[in-house]
């Protein structure tokens, strides 16, 4: 294993140690929001995904790194609009309906 090798996964452990404490000190009120958002970033994962299929070639691990990234960046990308779209419909007003006791 290279130097270069090394760094980049002490950096991938330090990010992931990174991101637990931010994720950890966000109210609880901003979760939904933030994950949505995040989500939604996913749709680069998805356009990453797309191109490392188109340049693969006859490389077989390409073709199935490029699958899982499509497969994933799609499911993170539909989860966070299902996510946005149910707590959209929290605020929204419900219609009152009248009884015929009302008339």
């Amino acid at each position: 294993m290279t130097i270069g090798a090394l760094a980049m996964i002490y950096i991938f452990i330090l990010a992931i140690f990174t991101g637990v404490e931010v994720i950890s000190r966000v109210p609880t009120v901003l979760h939904t929001p933030l994950m949505s958002g995040a989500n939604a970033i996913h749709g680069i994962v998805l356009i990453g995904g797309v191109i490392l299929l188109g340049s693969a070639g006859d490389s077989v691990l390409l073709c199935a790194l490029g699958f899982v990234a499509v497969i994933l960046g799609t499911l993170n990308v539909v989860g966070g609009f299902v996510v946005t779209d149910r707590m959209l419909e929290m605020f929204k007003s419900k219609p009152t309906n009248k009884s015929s006791a009302d008339k």
